[in-house]
């Protein structure tokens, strides 16, 4: 198939792009992170806590996530639950970068993207699609910026939500998740060596979708 695979930090603009592509090209956008995160919502549910590794190896292996188009929108869904409405939280969010270091969580969503992406066309992004989730991806894009640039981006989103937020606090987390990212055991967050970089510090959204199309043409 001609999967496109979308990896780089926290707050990159990741999710954002691959939807614009996947939409150009008529692809299904895979929505990776949220697949992390409905099992992080999972994990709260069955108030497992997130340093308890054995529990969070056992209980990920009941959860059934899939990834639904309906209406042009992209539903998810937790053992049959459309789960779209709470998953976008702090508490969440926290939890999936927590549980997501765990090698039976990681091991268990793999296969489940996978078997996604060998039936359709898709755009996939996350820290580890090129290198694990989908090496044989015919265009690999390894998508940054600048961790000032990233905080900007989020604080914005924050306030539009109306949540008081503190933009130093954001980059910390930012370079904080970063860290943590590429220096896990499992699967770290890494450029894979076929991909092409990307740095959309000074790109505007659609600039960074343009290239990638154009970057996926010319090797389709």
């Amino acid at each position: 198939m001609g999967n496109i695979a979308i990896d780089g930090p926290a707050g990159a603009g990741k999710s954002t792009i691959a939807k614009m592509v996947a939409k150009e090209l008529g692809f299904v956008y895979v929505d990776t992170g949220a697949m992390y995160r409905a099992m992080a919502l999972y994990m709260i549910n069955n108030n497992v806590s997130a340093d308890d590794a054995d529990k969070i190896s056992a209980t990920c292996q009941s959860a059934d996530i899939t990834i639904k188009y309906e209406n042009n929108e992209q539903i998810v869904y937790l053992n049959g639950e459309n789960v779209n409405g709470k998953i976008r939280t702090e508490e969440v969010g926290k939890m999936a970068s927590a549980s997501s270091v765990n090698g039976d969580v990681r091991k268990k969503l793999v296969e489940l993207q996978q078997k996604l992406a060998k039936t359709t066309d898709v755009v996939m992004d996350g820290r580890d699609i090129g290198t694990v989730v989908l090496p044989d991806a015919l265009l690999k894009v390894y998508l940054t910026a600048s961790s000032r640039v990233r905080a900007e981006r989020r604080y914005k989103e924050l306030i539009a939500k109306g949540e008081n937020c503190d933009i130093d606090v954001i980059e910390k987390d930012i370079i904080d998740r970063d860290y943590r990212d590429m220096h896990r055991e499992n699967s770290p967050l890494m450029q894979a060596d076929d991909a092409v970089l990307v740095d959309s510090s000074d790109m505007s959204i659609k600039e960074v979708a343009d290239k990638i199309i154009e970057l996926y043409k010319e090797r389709a």
